[in-house]
């Protein structure tokens, strides 16, 4: 693949329209890495008329996307509002190497059946936060396959070993012997080309990728392109408050889940989660979000900004009717019966589910089996505001609020 180098970037002025933009576009990231060079990249843009290329990666290991994974999804929709252009690349070619990031043994990789299978899917949901119309969907075997053994070599005499070895998690899989495949190493070489086939001014991704993100950046210095800013989001804490959203510890909410679970999920947050929630996954103005802090402080429930939120992720991923569908629902369950906002979280780990009773004594709500037993005969159980009739009932895997009489709740994961 022959590459151009790169003309001198010219310097344009700031003005103050890109310092909203920028402010716009830090908002609720970790790290932008070179802010410097992403205000000018902003104010060239603007001068030019040139919208600039915003990429995002996504290796298909799985077919759904969850409330985490808009997190990042949901920055790509501020940047198309801005006026840029965003690549949604899917790693077709990548996900037969199996990204490291984050893993102390090897990924297994996945067949390209099966990559092609969740692929189908990727973008079908992903559409359901980005603009359809204005997002480049792009494979990155259209530049892989053709690198061929020849390009792959010359490709890795771009980067030494010893630089690969600086990032975490082969660092520590070295340190302790565990086995690095050498396939391994040539992932973060692959997505750093990416990044020059595309010419990409602003590559996004989690915390967890900042490594080959910055590798994308120095690649691209040597192939004469003017480097890439890199942009790191945070990662989504899920329902319990504590571990990050993640399908395998269920406290997810999927961007497909039906309306009154979607819009009952995010009730069931704390206060203080719901701040964070605000910041990462909201599509509302700072300004707006700043309003609902300040009216909290005066007096406000904080119930009513959480229905906001709730109603906002059902409309996006729905629409207005279902969410206010879900909220009625949702009220005709509850009213009369509100649950206190400062409710301890619980977790319990039982795989397989948990038998009420037992799930009542363990999560503090009763004193014994027997004695949960008897609250449930005597109709004084509710689980997510429904009472519980039949005490033989197990409870799977997944996050609900628990009532025992009219004084003892609490927020129980299952896990």
């Amino acid at each position: 693949m022959s590459i151009a180098t790169a003309p001198a970037a010219s310097v344009v002025p700031a003005t103050p329209a890109d310092e909203v933009a920028l402010a716009t576009v830090k908002r609720g990231c970790e790290e932008l890495l070179v802010e410097a060079e992403f205000l000018q990249k902003l104010a060239r843009s603007r001068a030019g008329g040139q919208p600039l290329r915003c990429k995002l990666g996504l290796d298909p290991t799985a077919p759904d996307i969850h409330l985490g994974h808009t997190v990042v999804l949901n920055k790509l929709r501020q940047l198309q509002d801005l006026g840029h252009t965003v690549i949604f690349l899917i790693g077709d070619f990548t996900s037969l190497i199996g990204d490291p990031s984050g893993r102390n043994t090897t990924r297994p990789p996945l067949t390209r059946e099966q990559i092609e299978a969740n692929a189908q899917t990727y973008f079908q949901q992903a559409a359901l936060v980005l603009d359809r119309d204005q997002t480049e969907i792009r494979y990155n075997s259209e530049w892989s396959d053709p690198l061929g053994a020849g390009g792959l070599i010359k490709l890795a005499a771009r980067y030494t070993l010893a630089r690969l070895l600086e990032r975490d998690d082969f660092a520590k899989r070295f340190a302790e012997n565990s086995p690095i495949a050498v396939h391994e190493l040539l992932y973060p070489l692959m997505q750093g080309y990416d990044s020059v086939a595309l010419r990409s001014d602003l590559e996004l991704g989690g915390t967890d990728q900042k490594f080959n993100l910055l590798v994308g950046r120095e690649l691209q210095r040597h192939y004469g392109q003017e480097p890439q800013c890199i942009l790191t989001m945070p990662l989504l804490e899920g329902l319990d408050g504590v571990e990050k959203m993640s399908k395998s510890k269920n406290n997810y909410i999927g961007i497909t889940e039906a309306p009154f679970e979607m819009f009952g999920k995010v009730m069931s947050i704390s206060d203080e989660l719901m701040w964070r929630w605000y910041d990462l996954v909201s599509t509302r103005s700072n300004a707006e979000i700043a309003g609902f802090r300040r009216e909290v402080g005066e007096g406000r429930n904080p119930r009513d900004i959480k229905v906001a939120l709730a109603q906002e992720i059902v409309t996006r991923f729905h629409s207005k009717r279902a969410a206010e569908q879900a909220l009625a629902e949702f009220e005709a369950r509850f009213r009369g019966n509100a649950a206190p906002e400062d409710m301890p979280g619980v977790t319990v780990h039982a795989p397989q589910g948990l038998p009420i009773a037992q799930l009542l004594r363990q999560a503090g709500l009763a004193p014994s089996t027997s004695e949960a037993v008897r609250n449930i005969e005597q109709g004084g159980v509710r689980l997510d505001g429904e009472k519980v009739a039949d005490r033989a009932a197990v409870i799977g895997p997944g996050t609900y609020v628990l009532q025992v009489g009219k004084r003892k709740w609490a927020r129980v994961t299952v896990q």
